[in-house]
């Protein structure tokens, strides 16, 4: 917890030099398409040391998460396959290396978007289930691409919007909370991270 703690306050002064835009952006972008951890840590810590910026680092993140999920749309549409049908090397390495993947989860996010089509990759968005997962299976089963982004632009930003606008309006007692609780938080917030990965293996 000391460890989180410091990693906590350090990102915090992020807020007060022009590196913390960029590394927000570059976070949310990858967890979107194939990093395993999502920005909201760092986005509430940004707008935690900067209230005013708050919904501009919000938009940072939509931005960022959309353009990753694109990206991830991208890898499954085009590198996921061999001309053969077969997983390529570049799914194998997902499969075996990237959390959240497997092949049978894989199959089974196709039933869900046979049945939901917007609404899965809409709950994947706005929840801590894995995104990256539903972004590249989208891809890699020709799931209607307008549909796919609207569903990732909609949830996307209203979860980060979302967060920044209650840290906008209740800066200070949020902050007295966080650092009051952080250690609790800390323990909540990995449960979500793991729990996504959990609704995927058992849901899936």
């Amino acid at each position: 917890m000391k460890y989180l703690r410091r990693l906590y306050d350090w990102i915090l002064k992020w807020a007060e030099t022009p590196y913390g835009p960029m590394a927000l952006f570059l976070l949310a972008f990858a967890e979107a398409s194939f990093f395993p951890v999502p920005p909201d840590a760092l986005l509430i810590a940004l707008a935690l040391g900067s209230r005013l910026k708050s919904l501009r680092f919000a938009l940072i993140c939509a931005v960022a998460s959309v353009l990753g999920a694109v990206l991830g749309y991208v890898i499954g549409h085009f590198a996921w396959w061999t001309g053969t049908g077969e997983f390529s090397g570049l799914a194998y390495f997902f499969l075996n290396h990237i959390p959240g993947f497997s092949e049978q989860i894989f199959y089974r996010i196709q039933d869900q978007y046979n049945q939901w089509n917007f609404w899965i990759i809409f709950t994947a968005g706005f929840t801590p289930i894995p995104y990256k997962v539903f972004t590249i299976t989208a891809g890699a089963f020709n799931i209607s691409f307008p549909m796919f982004v609207i569903a990732s632009i909609v949830s996307r930003s209203a979860r980060f919007f979302l967060v920044a606008g209650l840290i906008r309006l209740f800066g200070d007692p949020i902050r007295d909370f966080i650092d009051k609780y952080f250690n609790l938080l800390a323990i909540l917030f990995t449960i979500l991270i793991v729990g996504g990965f959990v609704v995927i293996k058992y849901l899936f």
